[in-house]
This record gives C-alpha cells, sequence and structure tokens, in this order.
C-alpha cells in the first residue's frame, strides 16, 4: 500500500498519461492513414466527414472520454499494490491510448479540429443528449471531485473506487461508441467503435467479478 498521493505523486501520474497517449499517436499516426484508405475511406473532399457528422463528434468526444480513463488507470496503478488490479489499468490505458492516437489522427487526416468549443459533446448523436446533471463532462465520466478522491485512496479502498468508476465510464463509453457504429459512415471508424463495444463489455462483466471479490458492487461512487 502506497502513503497519501501529493501534488508531485498526480503531477507525476499525469506526465505519465500524457506521455502514453503521446506515445500513441506516433506509433498510430502511419496505421491510420493506411488503415483508412484500405478500408475505402480516402480523405478527397466527397469522402470526408464534416465538422458536424457522426464520425468527427465520435472521434472528438471519444478521445476525451478515453483520456479520462487513461488518467484514472494511472493513479490507481500508484495507489494498490494489486498485479490484477494494476494489470486490468495498463491494459486499459494501452487501448485506450491507442484508440486515441487513431481517432486524433483521422481528425487531422480529415483536417477537422480535435476540439470544438461551439458544440455540446454528443450532441452528434442526435439522441436528445443532455449533459450529465453531475456536472461530468459527457455520460460516464467522472467528476473532478471523485478523481481527487481516487488520487487520495489505498489499497482496496482504491481498487474499489477505480472499478466503480471505470465501469460507469465503460457504459458511458459503450452507449457513445453504440451511436457510431449506428451514425458514423467511415467503415474503418464504425469497426473501431464496435470493438470498443466488444471489449467494454467484457471488461465491464470482468469488473463486477472482481467488485464482487471485494465485497462491494459497481453503484456509482459518490
Amino acid at each position: 500500500m502506497h502513503g497519501r498521493a501529493g501534488p508531485v505523486t498526480l503531477t507525476r501520474t499525469r506526465m505519465a498519461a500524457v506521455a502514453a497517449v503521446v506515445l500513441a499517436l506516433l506509433f498510430a499516426a502511419a496505421a491510420t492513414v493506411a488503415s483508412a484508405r484500405s478500408d475505402g475511406s480516402s480523405s478527397t473532399a466527397d469522402s470526408t466527414p464534416s465538422a458536424g457528422s457522426a464520425d468527427a463528434g465520435f472521434a472528438r468526444d471519444m478521445s476525451v472520454h478515453h483520456q479520462q480513463a487513461v488518467e484514472m488507470s494511472f493513479i490507481v496503478r500508484d495507489r494498490t499494490n494489486n498485479a490484477e488490479i494494476r494489470r486490468l489499468a495498463y491494459d486499459i490505458a494501452n487501448t485506450q491510448a491507442n484508440q486515441r492516437g487513431m481517432m486524433l489522427g483521422w481528425l487531422n487526416l480529415w483536417n477537422l479540429p480535435v476540439t470544438d468549443a461551439g458544440r455540446q459533446p454528443m450532441a452528434w448523436m442526435g439522441m436528445g443528449e443532455e449533459p450529465p446533471t453531475n456536472g461530468a463532462l459527457m455520460v460516464g465520466m467522472a467528476t473532478r471531485a471523485q478523481l481527487d478522491k481516487l488520487g487520495k485512496a489505498n489499497g482496496k479502498q482504491a481498487e474499489i473506487l477505480y472499478l466503480q468508476l471505470m465501469t460507469a465510464h465503460h457504459k458511458g463509453g459503450i452507449h457513445m461508441a453504440e451511436g457510431c457504429v449506428e451514425l458514423c459512415k467511415v467503415p474503418v471508424e464504425k469497426k473501431l467503435a464496435q470493438g470498443m463495444v466488444d471489449a467494454q463489455k467484457s471488461e465491464v462483466q470482468l469488473m463486477a467479478d472482481l467488485l464482487k471479490a471485494r465485497g462491494a458492487t459497481a453503484t456509482p461512487a459518490s
């Protein structure tokens, strides 16, 4: 078990999260261009998604969503010595950092901004999405207060809180990815979104089992 997290620990955690994303961007760039073209989604004017399309909206919003999952995973890595939780956190951080790199790569390939302050998150889904009432940016995302609480927890308490937060996070991500499967037009992006749905549903079940083993449930943490 580790001691109470201080500013240096949290700064180091965020630096590690940023480094993971930078590496993912570097390795994903070439694969992004190749996969997009091999799936028939060229960068010509006729096939490039618009800024307001579901393809662009999903890439922007899921990139933000994934970044928080990476951050939470690096936080819990420093708050527990449990090998099973640390392995899960590593897998989630590595997978989502690489997927984020691909989505940011697509936005660059399409010559679109990676952020758009003028658009409501998840508005591209066209399903009357409303911002979460708890102050989180998007459905399933943790609040700043919840992240701070995770950063101060230790051992079993940190494990349970991480699993609860990540379960809610995955469920929000699944909801968004299912929206892309239905609405996105770029084949390679739809394929990535379906892969997210399948993988995160499996991880939700794994996390339910890990919570049960710790005498807890996936009840959202406050």
